[in-house]
């Protein structure tokens, strides 16, 4: 196939991203589990981007893991997703940026459910108007916030002061990048790439110096899954399920992973940790894991931001084997302080895992 073939056939896979002035909604995970990568989204895109972004005081949680384990029901979660169109219609803006991908999901679930029923569209601005009041409309353009990241990346690269290179050997570090089933399997239009050749993570790795390896279980699901997870008797289908990935990936030996998802950030950082208590196993050289990081944070590291206040001393698996390929200097006496230099405890070292 010649080259222009490819480009029109590539054109399919793209999706329009806003430029500029983006309504932000953050995620009820990510703020539990990695609250500086919100805040480092925030900071790249007002202060080195120079983007007007708003989040809203009044947002709540989506309800999205209260719906997908059937607790919360369709027309519920229409009715409080449309209340935050409501405010950002309220606040003027257009453009709605989603930091969980579950969020995401859900979003677009219901914006094509919109579409397709639109007697079920009257019925949500009828059950908001009762509750609440507010009027809304459905925003003009709706990306995750790791398209914005990657439709920004080569500004970011212009701006980097770390490159994704080994230091001492130079060569591009090695780095798994894992999709949010919910961010390109649902609708997949909705996800630069699609589902087939999901784009958003992969560009970001090679626009900042960095290898994407492909390997056999790449598209495998994580093992949330919510059910698989949320009740405790189906845990070991979620384990599982990372297991699959880390014994697959780990011929090709990554020195990192790089996830969309909060969900799938968290449980390929923790199942680590737990099937090192299991089986004995770990992963990576001299048993130190593989580190597992959201775009928000790699996007701060090459950005020079202090590992330290983009929190990666609270993920499971360290960082200090990334951080010292990458040339990172840090101080480790500032690892578990606060910002007004108290000192936080120190976590116990896992058995099986070196810190």
């Amino acid at each position: 196939m010649n080259v222009e073939g490819k480009k029109l056939i590539w054109k399919d896979y793209q999706k329009d991203i806003a430029d500029d002035h983006y309504f932000y909604v953050r995620s009820c995970i990510r703020q539990s589990f990695f609250p500086g990568s919100e805040q480092a989204f925030l900071k790249i895109l007002r202060d080195e981007l120079g983007k007007d972004i708003y989040e809203h005081p009044d947002h709540t949680t989506c309800t999205g893991i209260g719906y997908h384990s059937d607790v919360v029901p369709f027309e519920t979660i229409m009715t409080v997703v449309a209340r935050h169109f409501a405010l950002m219609k309220e606040k003027g803006y257009k453009n709605l940026a989603i930091s969980c991908v579950t969020s995401f999901g859900i979003y677009t679930e219901i914006i094509e459910t919109w579409k397709h029923f639109p007697e079920v569209l009257e019925k949500t601005r009828e059950n908001l108007y009762k509750a609440t009041k507010r009027e809304f409309d459905i925003p003009e353009n709706m990306a995750h916030a790791s398209d914005i990241l990657y439709k920004f990346r080569n500004e970011i690269a212009a701006k980097a002061k770390n490159k994704l290179i080994n230091k001492k050997t130079g060569q591009p570090l090695n780095i798994v990048e894992h999709i949010g089933c919910h961010y390109s399997k649902m609708f997949p239009k909705y996800g630069v790439g699609g589902a087939e050749f999901p784009e958003v993570l992969a560009g970001m790795i090679d626009a900042w110096g960095g290898k994407v390896i492909d390997y056999p279980e790449r598209r495998h699901c994580c093992g949330f899954g919510f059910r698989q997870y949320l009740i405790q008797a189906n845990r070991g289908y979620s384990v599982a399920n990372s297991k699959k990935k880390f014994d697959s990936m780990e011929p090709y030996k990554p020195d990192m992973i790089l996830c969309n998802c909060p969900g799938c950030t968290m449980f390929m950082d923790k199942w680590q940790y737990t099937i090192s208590e299991m089986e004995g196993k770990t992963y990576a050289e001299n048993k130190q894991g593989i580190p597992v990081l959201t775009y928000e944070e790699l996007a701060g590291l090459v950005l020079g931001y202090n590992p330290w206040d983009l929190g990666l001393q609270f993920h499971q698996i360290q960082s200090e084997p990334l951080l010292r390929k990458l040339g990172i200097e840090i101080k480790p006496e500032d690892k578990y302080k606060t910002k007004d230099g108290r000192q936080m405890a120190v976590p116990e070292c896992p058995a099986n895992i070196n810190f």
